[in-house]
């Protein structure tokens, strides 16, 4: 048997979302469950034919490239932004980015296959942690009875399972975020997008969400909005 040590990829399709900048999407997939995202094939990959049979599943697993976070070296330690920056842990016992080869894995909802558009079929799925243009690898079909397991221990990131930081925005400034979209932005800010190294309380921090750029800071565990505007 042959064993190569450059495997080729195939990017097959891309994700197309709100997340239009790497600060501030979610830092896992199924965390902002709201948040609508839809996956749109290259040509080559335009085939009715190789989706046949995928509506008959609920979740579907996203293989993906960190392709913002491309680099020559790698690191066998990093920082885990939930554990304050500070701590080291192994590469392969964290979901960081930053590793040696750049793939993501995520589990998303498969909310809709729309099958007639000019760019062929595309998938609507929910819950993504992919950036907007992010390029896909592949797509496979979720099997809760083989892949689930209740009892699996979830190691130093079960602590932080139900994080959330209590979030103020005034309601003017709300307003100016289409009604289908505040509630994923809201619960963007209360992930605590910031860096896990930075808890400058009077540190003004921005995001980039869909059409508009945000402005907040996190004084005594509450994210206050200060400034949402268009791009």
């Amino acid at each position: 048997m042959v064993h190569s040590e450059d495997i080729g990829f195939h990017v097959i399709a891309h994700v197309h979302n709100d997340y239009t900048g790497k600060f501030g999407i979610p830092r896992q997939s199924g965390l902002v469950p709201e948040a609508l995202s839809r996956i749109v094939f290259v040509p080559t990959y335009r085939n009715p034919d190789a989706l046949r049979g995928l509506e008959e599943f609920s979740h579907i697993w996203l293989l993906w490239e960190f392709s913002e976070n491309l680099r020559d070296n790698w690191s066998a330690t990093v920082r885990p932004p939930r554990l304050g920056g500070n701590v080291q842990k192994g590469v392969f016992a964290t979901r960081s980015p930053f590793r040696p080869n750049p793939v993501g894995l995520s589990l998303v909802k498969l909310e809709k296959i729309e099958e007639e558009t000019t760019q062929g079929p595309i998938l609507w799925v929910t819950g993504a942690d992919l950036m907007d243009g992010t390029p896909l690898f592949d797509i496979k079909p979720y099997l809760p009875h083989t892949e689930a397991v209740p009892e699996a221990r979830g190691g130093f990131a079960t602590g932080f399972k139900d994080y959330a930081l209590q979030v103020e925005c005034p309601p003017a400034l709300l307003a100016l975020i289409p009604q289908d979209k505040q509630e994923v932005l809201l619960k963007i800010l209360a992930q605590d997008p910031r860096p896990g190294y930075s808890q400058d309380a009077e540190r003004v921090y921005g995001l980039s969400f869909a059409e508009f750029n945000v402005r907040f800071q996190v004084q005594d565990n509450k994210v206050l909005v200060r400034e949402i505007a268009p791009k």
